[in-house]
């Protein structure tokens, strides 16, 4: 059930890392192409020299922190002020940091701009997206099994983290994940969790079809399914979407947001599947907090 974007934490031994080339000893920089007006920097990695530094690029960085210290914004003067910088310098920098979208200028003030909050959005994802990664990889070490995670958003399966290794590998995405909810237990346990109207929207863009003899045969017979699912309880899938493989996935509901936890299991382990999924939930109930933040992306 592995996506190929999927951010894993896997246990799989890591790649063989390049080797450095050997090189000579780069040409000191001057103090102009340094930008620090000749001071130098702090030591290059194990070299003893001088780092080259972009002047400009500190200035820039120090007037962005300063403007984010005022939620209502602040004016040039006193931005250069509190940034120590020199008021014509620091009219430059605001002028091109509002001209790239970092700031935006609003009645004389300075405000972080739109490519600012994208930036900081972005970087509170991949915060999230780790949390997430962390948690799957210490309940996979808990269960001893693959895990895998996943969201419905804007009308998509979207998987959000997958914990496996060599000894438990997660089951591969053969088929498109997000075009086959019907048939394995994470899109049966997302879709059960949504009304009629969203599941028939849903289906109507990935219609039910046939992937291995024990997938549900159509659409009415999928819906039937859904609509008999005990509330709260784990979803169950014997070899729908890949033969060998048996599933389970524990329904999630934080405020509007649909997801679920899952995990995978070969085909001759059946018997241990609802054992399974019942301590996967107990796990879960312990750090509803975790992927209440993660889910929160």
């Amino acid at each position: 059930m592995a996506t190929a974007d999927t951010a894993s934490a896997s246990r799989r031994a890591p790649s063989v890392p390049v080797q450095p080339t050997q090189a000579g000893p780069a040409p000191a920089a001057s103090g102009k192409e340094r930008g620090d007006g000749g001071r130098g920097g702090g030591s290059g990695p194990g070299q003893g020299r001088p780092a080259t530094l972009i002047g400009s690029v500190q200035r820039a960085m120090r007037l962005l922190e300063t403007v984010a210290a005022h939620e209502r914004g602040a004016p040039a003067k006193q931005l250069a002020r509190q940034a120590g910088l020199a008021l014509p310098t620091t009219y430059h920098l605001l002028r091109t940091l509002v001209h790239e979208g970092y700031l935006r200028r609003d009645s004389g003030l300075f405000h972080l701009g739109d490519a600012a909050e994208r930036l900081s959005r972005r970087v509170a994802r991949q915060r999230r997206r780790s949390a997430v990664t962390e948690t799957l990889a210490h309940w996979h070490d808990v269960i001893g099994a693959p895990l895998y995670c996943a969201r419905y958003r804007d009308g998509e399966i979207e998987v959000v983290g997958v914990a496996d290794s060599q000894e438990n590998p997660a089951v591969g995405e053969w088929a498109d994940f997000r075009a086959t909810g019907h048939a394995h237990a994470i899109g049966q346990c997302l879709l059960s969790q949504l009304d009629e109207e969203a599941r028939r929207d849903h289906l109507a863009r990935h219609p039910v079809q046939s992937l291995t003899p024990y997938t549900v045969e159509d659409e009415g017979a999928f819906l039937r399914r859904l609509a008999a699912a005990r509330h709260g309880e784990p979803v169950l899938e014997r070899q729908e979407y890949a033969l060998g493989t048996v599933c389970a996935a524990i329904p999630i509901r934080i405020g509007t947001i649909v997801a679920t936890v899952a995990v995978s299991l070969p085909v001759h382990q059946a018997d241990q599947l609802l054992p399974t999924a019942h301590r996967l939930q107990a796990e879960i109930g312990r750090a509803p907090g975790v992927l209440a933040l993660s889910f929160s992306i």
